[in-house]
């Protein structure tokens, strides 16, 4: 299940960071990217019964999960395995001074000034302390006996469970099971913090939105097959996937609230959502690179650029598998996130350079040709998808969490509505760019066009002249 640890590895430097990004980028991305590298560390909320394992751990803090309580809000937690390892000819552990406590965002800044100080945060006014280590040693009738622990939440408020142990020569090993939970007033158990009741239907009601835009991307390809390419095929898998993987949503939000477990709908969900992860990007790149509708094959560089996109897919949906798994409890848990923020911003980078590479090679031909009001064309939609993706990326990876980690907890359901509703927009207005239709000035492209693998191609290998802007493309 799930576990939370703060004093993990210090976060990569942002000038190491942004070292690895490429220097070719325009500045209005890597402005975009930077704002990517400095939302990343936010707060997140589970909500179901979750495991954590500590291990010779010497952390002074350890965080185990953060949860919206309201009214009724409860905390259960079974200790067991407890062993305080001390070292060789060490003075003995005050284990009154090893315990669990609760908590706001707001008391967080005075604690960290209390542990600065090198004051004991289980002595600070402001949390409220669970329980000591000594509490569950003197409870203790065996090494494996449990420690069962039940606490009442005093008000409705967004609190953070941890761990503290201000013995710095002592080292804690122990097994914690929690939850965290809210009593509705019929007397069901709800695992969901507050503000993210509403999710599971909410993700319903995007599944249903989905299946309908792909009920509708199949009718057109059906009805303008003479001009359906096989991008279209890709892009209708696409909007399946995205369906499925909003569906694997609802149902295990659903499952944690009534339960506090998925019943296995976390493994759906990582599966669609990771042949999502890949085809989504993939898609982007071929509509950009102009695959099997501009010309039927795709250059050096452009496959490249798949075989980079792809594997950094596939190990940025590891790293959110590790992520939803371990929890911040395991050390390695913000190493791991670190990564997924890392690999998720080298995926945007990759993904513009087959738009801006058609962009330039389009404007090129528009000089050389003599049909430029085609050519024109194209470039002024490539112009506009490259608008578009831009405005995608910054909305889901940079306002979504402003949105996240700024409203109170009790809307934290808007951050999810406002991802989806750009999400569902930018598949939209995509598919109707690009839609298969004879008068499309994407597809309008003749056999002599065809030939040489359109005007695109002919620029490929010309070099640019002297006194050519190659930021042309970017004055958007």
């Amino acid at each position: 299940m799930a576990a939370l640890s703060p004093s993990s590895p210090p976060r990569p430097s942002l000038p190491r960071l942004l070292s690895l990004l490429p220097s070719s980028l325009p500045s209005s991305l890597l402005f975009l990217l930077l704002l990517l590298l400095v939302v990343s560390p936010l707060p997140f909320a589970r909500g179901e019964i979750s495991d954590a394992l500590l291990e010779a751990d010497k952390r002074a803090i350890v965080l185990f999960d953060t949860f919206g309580f309201e009214s009724n809000g409860h905390v259960d937690m079974n200790v067991t395995s407890v062993e305080v390892l001390l070292p060789e000819n060490g003075a003995p552990a005050d284990k009154t001074l090893m315990g669990f406590f609760l908590t706001t965002a707001e008391d967080e800044l005075e604690l960290q000034n209390d542990f600065q100080a090198g004051h004991c945060v289980l002595a600070n006014t402001h949390v409220h302390r669970l329980f000591t280590l000594q509490d569950v040693y003197s409870q203790q009738q065996g090494p494996d006996s449990l420690f069962t622990f039940r606490y009442s939440v005093p008000d409705a408020r967004e609190y953070s469970l941890f761990f503290a142990n201000c013995q710095p020569h002592a080292r804690v090993s122990l097994n914690c099971s929690f939850a965290l939970y809210n009593v509705a007033p019929g007397g069901r158990i709800d695992y969901l913090p507050g503000g993210k009741t509403q999710l599971p239907l909410l993700y319903s009601a995007f599944y249903l939105a989905y299946m309908v835009a792909g009920i509708i991307w199949i009718y057109l390809c059906h009805k303008h097959w003479a001009t359906t390419h096989r991008i279209h095929i890709l892009m209708g898998v696409l909007v399946l996937l995205k369906a499925f993987t909003v569906l694997s949503q609802a149902g295990e939000y659903a499952y944690i609230r009534a339960t506090g477990d998925p019943q296995g709908w976390n493994i759906a969900f990582y599966v669609f959502s990771f042949f999502r992860g890949i085809m989504l990007f993939t898609v982007i790149v071929l509509i950009g690179t102009g695959w099997s509708v501009l010309k039927p094959y795709l250059q050096d560089k452009e496959k490249k650029v798949i075989l980079i996109v792809i594997p950094l897919q596939v190990f940025a949906n590891i790293a959110t598998i590790i992520l939803d798994e371990s929890g911040p409890s395991s050390q390695s848990w913000f190493t791991w996130r670190d990564i997924f923020h890392l690999l998720d911003i080298l995926c945007c980078c990759a993904v513009f350079f087959p738009i801006i590479w058609s962009i330039k090679h389009l404007r090129e031909a528009a000089h050389s040709d003599g049909k430029a009001a085609r050519i024109m064309a194209k470039l002024q939609l490539f112009r506009h998808f490259y608008v578009l993706v831009v405005c995608y990326i910054y909305f889901t990876r940079i306002v979504v969490y402003l949105l996240r980690s700024t409203m109170p907890y009790h809307y934290a359901w808007t951050a999810d509505l406002a991802g989806e509703v750009v999400t569902l927009v930018f598949y939209c207005v995509t598919g109707y760019q690009f839609r298969p239709m004879d008068a499309n000035p994407y597809f309008s492209v003749h056999d002599d066009e065809e030939a040489g693998g359109i005007e695109m191609d002919k620029a490929v290998s010309k070099p640019l002249k002297a006194g050519d802007d190659e930021d042309d493309e970017f004055d958007l």
